[in-house]
């Protein structure tokens, strides 16, 4: 019965901080994710890196689309021990009454994204190559949008544009922030569909997010942690050539205490002579 346990809460904790299973519930990221699919995802990730674009996410509709029928989500129950066990229950992933969505991330905070430029999506100016995860034959997008993602929030689009509504849909006065989602409330990185077996592969995220221009473009000064203050990392204020005979005191401080050191063995030596 130990092991039973052990091995159960070991499951539970697993599913809950580390790895969890999705059903794919509709066409909107087809052809990368079918109507059925089962989809490995890890919730621990991001709190190791943050959220880059192209990663397809799980998000719970709270504090942006709501339900799929636009109904607010059954409240949690009001008695404190059975809210306590719908906590609980949320927190290992056995139930739950958030609904949750899957989409790739486009814009992340402060991105502006445009579409259509030359029949593109832009985002900082830079066009993405989006053939390769696109549903074949899709336009990148029929409605037009150009958008600034407000901090801490997310644009994401499904990879079936037909038919997915996603921030596209949700830019009405009724959605909060042109129809991005909170960063907290993504549960984590769909990367490896495990079933049917005819699906089952990793989820990578495509090249085109990959582009030099676009992590240019969307990032100022690296921002180092020092001391408890944010301070901006410049490039060194010495230049090459100095810093390199800065390195060098320290050894020649050394060759002239050995040249000091034998000039004094030198010296007793002489006086032991003369003696």
């Amino acid at each position: 019965m130990l092991v039973v346990v052990a091995a159960i809460v070991l499951m539970l904790l697993i599913k809950a901080f580390v790895v969890q299973v999705y059903r794919i519930p509709s066409a909107s990221m087809e052809d990368t994710l079918l109507t059925g699919d089962r989809v490995l995802v890890n919730k621990l990730i991001y709190h190791f890196r943050g959220i880059a674009r192209g990663d397809i996410v799980v998000f719970s509709g709270q504090g942006s689309w709501g339900t799929t029928t636009g109904a607010p989500d059954p409240a949690p129950p009001g008695n404190p021990l059975l809210r306590a066990g719908y906590d609980v229950l949320t927190d290992v992933g056995v139930y739950s009454t958030q609904t949750y969505y899957v989409k790739r991330v486009i814009g992340l905070p402060g991105d502006h994204v445009v579409c259509c430029v030359n029949g593109k999506v832009t985002v900082n100016g830079v066009p993405l190559d989006e053939t390769s995860y696109l549903f074949p034959g899709a336009a990148p997008s029929v409605q037009s949008f150009n958008v600034v993602v407000p901090p801490g929030r997310l644009w994401v689009m499904g990879d079936n544009r037909a038919i997915s509504d996603d921030s596209r849909g949700h830019m009405s006065a009724g959605s909060p922030a042109m129809g991005t989602v909170p960063e907290n409330e993504v549960a984590g990185r769909a990367f490896l569909i495990i079933w049917p077996p005819s699906q089952l592969g990793d989820l990578p995220i495509p090249a085109t997010f990959q582009q030099a221009a676009l992590h240019a473009g969307a990032s100022g000064a690296p921002v180092l942690q020092v001391a408890g203050a944010a301070v901006a990392a410049v490039p060194a204020a010495v230049p090459a050539a100095g810093a390199a005979a800065l390195a060098g005191i320290p050894v020649l401080a050394v060759r002239m205490r050995r040249v000091r050191a034998r000039r004094r063995e030198r010296r007793r030596g002489c006086a032991g002579a003369r003696r």
